[in-house]
């Protein structure tokens, strides 16, 4: 009989239960209930027909939140951060020269990412909260010619800044360099069409706008890189990420074993991404535009004003500027948020920590009663604080926003049944 060394803890631990939480950080966004129910569904094998069926569906849908044709999209199994590091560790060879746009804390990660393939980069810096400028690039590929790729992020989560992704492509493709885009935070919250774009590489979260459970990547590749990374002398510095194996798990006629997927978690992203087709993908776009709106006008109505200029804004993605008076404090707005209204928000990261917050409004998260307590919340902690917020100001500023939309969209309805009888 073996003698246990190390016994069970002698505190006496339970099952664990979340709190039930309104999440309006960066991410994770809420988890609408159909979703969370598929992942409940009974494990099958990873080679099982149906599965193998479910995985085909999967990446039909994920073709139409990118909107592309590409053969080469599906869910690495990883956060967002594996996405990254399976497009850089296949298309970054020792000695490649790459250059990324910098305009936050992910364009740092790429950075971090050419380093460890080997490769050489050559940073093309952007102040956090501006947008990546295409002609810093344009330069910056005039200077140095034979740039093998170019990465910049479409969404900068850190700051709430949108990027323009086709104009950036473009000037990359002049100089005939291959393009990675992190699309982490927009896919489905803001539009994203890797192919009018042409886009060569791109990854996202399962965690953020698409609501589904953290842990899976969805990427899409184009045949340009396809055979760029089949074209490479020597071997993919990563086993479990390397391209030409997952062709194989992944492809369109066979499935060659690779990894035991995440199973019940893919069930979970096939329904999410069931959802956002049966919204309708513009639709979608919409609706985070919608509440944006009306959250902007209620952050406004309490003064608090955006890190980024208004044409840059991403919707899902809300950066304001700290108050002064309450800066030194910032950390007890959102405990109190948090321990009192059970809403998390999201705080500052590298040179911006203590000076904003960030809002989101991300997939589940983008409704309409969100938006009222987290205005109502933070209106309250504010005045509270001693700052100048009159309760109700913003959530009437909200609703006023909300019904200026309803009236326009209304129109818009109106004119389109018109144009439609003709």
């Amino acid at each position: 009989m073996t003698t246990l060394k190390h016994q069970a803890p002698t505190k006496k631990i339970h099952s664990f239960h979340p709190p039930q939480r309104t999440l309006m950080g960066p991410g994770p966004s809420e988890i609408n209930p159909r979703v969370m129910a598929a992942m409940s569904l009974p494990t099958i094998g990873y080679l099982d027909p149906v599965f193998v069926e479910m995985m085909e569906e999967l990446k039909s849908l994920l073709r139409y939140a990118y909107q592309t044709k590409n053969a080469l999209t599906f869910p690495v199994s990883g956060p967002g951060s594996v996405g990254m590091e399976y497009c850089f560790v296949n298309m970054v060879a020792p000695g490649d020269r790459v250059i990324v746009c910098r305009n936050g804390v992910f364009g740092g990660r790429m950075i971090e990412n050419v380093e460890r393939a080997g490769g050489i980069p050559i940073v093309v810096e952007d102040e956090w909260g501006q947008p990546c400028d295409p002609q810093k690039l344009e330069d910056a590929l005039r200077k140095n010619p034979g740039v093998r790729v170019v990465g910049f992020v479409h969404a900068e989560t850190s700051t709430g800044v949108q990027s323009d992704a086709k104009s950036l492509v473009q000037v990359a493709h002049r100089h005939d360099a291959l393009v990675i885009m992190d699309a982490v935070t927009s896919l489905a919250g803001t539009p994203v069409l890797v192919d009018d774009w042409e886009v060569d590489a791109v990854y996202s979260a399962s965690q953020k706008c698409l609501s589904c459970t953290p842990g899976l990547s969805p990427v899409s590749f184009n045949d340009r890189v396809v055979e760029h990374v089949k074209a490479r002398k020597d071997k993919i510095h990563s086993w479990f990420m390397d391209m030409n194996l997952l062709l194989g798990y992944w492809g369109a006629t066979t499935r060659t074993y690779h990894h035991t997927a995440p199973t019940n978690s893919l069930y979970a992203l096939h329904e999410a991404l069931l959802l956002i087709k049966e919204e309708g993908l513009e639709n979608c776009w919409a609706r985070h535009h919608r509440h944006h709106l009306a959250l902007k006008a209620g952050l406004e109505a309490m003064g608090l004003q955006y890190l980024v200029d208004e044409g840059a804004r991403l919707p899902q993605m809300n950066a304001v500027h700290i108050p002064q008076a309450v800066q030194s404090r910032e950390a007890e707005v959102r405990k109190t948020l948090l321990t009192e209204f059970n809403l998390e928000i999201g705080a500052g990261l590298g040179p911006l920590a203590g000076k904003i917050w960030r809002v989101g409004i991300m997939g589940y998260s983008c409704k309409p009663e969100n938006v009222m307590l987290c205005l109502s919340a933070l209106g309250s902690v504010l005045s509270d604080m001693g700052l100048p917020v009159k309760v109700g100001e913003a959530e009437g500023a909200a609703h006023h926003a909300y019904a200026q939309i309803h009236a326009q969209e209304a129109q818009h309805a109106r004119s389109k049944k018109v144009a439609n009888l003709k």
